[in-house]
């Protein structure tokens, strides 16, 4: 329920070869379905909409052209900034996925000030905010992420984390995560062939069979 597989849109795949390449082996894995979230970011990917589900037609040709027997359905990964704060008090629609799940990312490096204002509002207009590899963050902390599950934040791990993909920091708090039982989805966020490899990769790791044991929503999509 995160990947950057709809070519050209962002820094995901650029080729529908190549998009095809990363879904066959993510099929060869047991997917049956992908829902694949390119960046909406107002400074850099300013995807509207429309431009992400014309792309999406185009991937579903793809697929039915090569025989390829998985599902593929578009949300986004939306930037938390000016852009995104506008659209919620807009009431602006926004892609999600599933039952109203939204998909969101802060920058890495400290706590948006808006971020309590923004989960607040997103809830209220009926958005279930699913916050994109907390582990990855570095203001986040045992406590934060308490505080911010308590505040109705769905956590979606990235699997890479589990074999270190990020550095060993991120893996730490992505296991940290794990046990205390806060991990509500886990993603791929695979932009190439690359990160497919460490995906693979986690497939055998302890932690993340133990990841498996929560009661993901992945299951429920």
């Amino acid at each position: 329920m995160h990947s950057h597989l709809l070519a050209g849109l962002d820094d995901g795949v650029k080729s529908y070869d190549e998009a095809l390449q990363l879904i066959q082996n993510f099929h060869r894995l047991g997917y049956k379905k992908i829902i694949t979230t390119p960046h909406i970011m107002s400074d850099y990917y300013r995807n509207e909409p429309e431009q992400i589900l014309a792309k999406l037609e185009e991937l579903k040709q793809v697929l039915r052209d090569n025989e390829v027997p998985v599902i593929v359905e578009a949300a986004a990964e939306h930037y938390l900034d000016e852009s995104l704060i506008a659209k919620i008090q807009e009431q602006k629609p926004l892609l999600t996925f599933g039952s109203n799940y939204l998909l969101f990312e802060t920058n890495f490096f400290s706590e948006p000030f808006q971020l309590n204002e923004f989960i607040f509002n997103s809830i209220t207009q009926g958005y279930k905010p699913v916050l994109a590899h907390p582990e990855r963050y570095q203001y986040m902390s045992m406590k934060k992420a308490e505080d911010l599950k308590d505040r109705g934040v769905l956590l979606q791990l990235n699997i890479p984390s589990l074999v270190g993909y990020y550095g060993k920091p991120v893996e730490h708090m992505a296991v940290k995560l794990i046990d205390a039982g806060w991990i509500d989805m886990v993603g791929s966020d695979c932009h190439n062939m690359q990160q497919f490899n460490a995906l693979e990769e986690a497939f055998k790791n302890k932690n993340f069979k133990k990841a498996l044991d929560l009661r993901l929503l992945n299951n429920l999509l």
